[in-house]
């Protein structure tokens, strides 16, 4: 009895599943705004997490932001109706998108039926996986051509057809880059959700 017990009291629910990719989200959002410079490091404050220091923005506009779309997205993430989140970079100016950070989901526990899926995978080498995709990111500005013009980033969610949407969100068509360069980062798996994340440039050249 105490084994089943304990089986059960660390398995991962599908809600707890979603719970986690938003973290990563919000962590990768974040660190991202402010590795590309698209706001002023004094926005900035450093916070622990996965072993490592990212910079979270002190911005309540961008805060009060991403805790909606992100409570709206864990929801959908636990209704396996989101098949990719993408925030797109763009130039203030001329409305031209710079730069496309994908988020791209699958549900890997969809074959098993839809009976109350749970993950056995430790929640410790899952903040492993998520680390080594966070240290990428926060590494991708070697690489990644300096935006030096005024940006403003928008959260596109990619959903399955016919879901109701908030009031307030907008349709919104797909950003496409010209000159595109890709680069596809490590992915992360909860055994419920994997996540891949690929981010998508302007090649200057």
């Amino acid at each position: 009895m105490t084994s089943a017990a304990q089986k059960s009291k660390s398995a991962i629910t599908l809600k707890g599943s979603s719970a986690i990719v938003c973290d990563y989200l919000n962590f990768g959002i974040n660190s991202i705004l402010f590795q590309r410079g698209l706001y002023p490091p004094e926005n900035f404050t450093a916070e622990e997490e996965y072993g490592l220091t990212i910079l979270m923005s002190t911005d309540n506009k961008i805060k009060h932001f991403l805790t909606t779309t992100l409570g709206k997205l864990k929801e959908w993430l636990a209704e396996k109706v989101v098949n990719k989140v993408a925030l797109v970079i763009t130039n203030v100016k001329t409305l031209e998108v710079m730069e496309r950070w994908d988020f791209i989901v699958e549900y890997e526990a969809d074959s098993k039926g839809e009976a109350e899926q749970v993950s056995e995978k430790p929640l410790k080498q899952i903040k492993n996986e998520i680390r080594d995709v966070l240290k990428q990111i926060a590494s991708s500005v070697a690489y990644l051509p300096l935006l030096d013009c005024l940006c403003s980033f928008d959260i596109q969610i990619y959903t399955k057809d016919n879901l109701q949407m908030p009031d307030e969100w907008a349709e919104a068509e797909p950003a496409h880059i010209k000159n595109a360069q890709t680069v596809k980062m490590r992915s992360f798996s909860t055994q419920l959700h994997k996540m891949d994340t690929v981010v998508t440039y302007k090649n200057e050249d």
